[in-house]
């Protein structure tokens, strides 16, 4: 499933690079592929299914969720983590969306932040609309 936020990629053998928007022009895309680059879609070089990349997104969501409320209630990290009984890296990890946190620690964080579930579902919601500064 390919979103209006989702960048054009562009890969030679093995390297990588966004181009940093999906509207890349005709004649620049002749020419990457002329040379023989692939242009393509993050979930196409990562061979993502629709369900996987919708996993990521809902991840990033609530991690994005869980850093704007931890900031608004004006606590760090160290102090959060505490509340959960975990570490200050591991809550760092859920704000950034590492892909080893689990669904289930981010929505301990969030409850034990004192987000609702309307707030959550609100933040699923949102990320199908995504903000502009969606993790890289």
């Amino acid at each position: 499933m390919q979103n209006k936020n989702d960048k054009d990629i562009v890969w030679l053998s093995g390297e990588v690079k966004t181009t940093g928007r999906s509207d890349m022009d005709l004649a620049k895309r002749q020419r990457l592929e002329a040379a023989g680059w692939k242009v393509g879609t993050v979930e196409e070089f990562l061979e993502l299914t629709p369900v996987e990349s919708e996993l990521i997104e809902l991840k990033l969501a609530l991690g994005r969720k869980l850093k704007e409320i931890r900031k608004s209630q004006n606590i760090s990290q160290k102090e959060l983590a505490k509340r959960m009984e975990s570490s200050q890296s591991r809550v760092a990890k859920i704000e950034s969306g590492d892909p080893s946190v689990s669904l289930d620690l981010i929505t301990r964080a969030l409850c034990l932040s004192g987000v609702t579930r309307r707030q959550i579902a609100e933040a699923i919601i949102s990320s199908d609309v995504s903000s502009e500064d969606d993790f890289v």
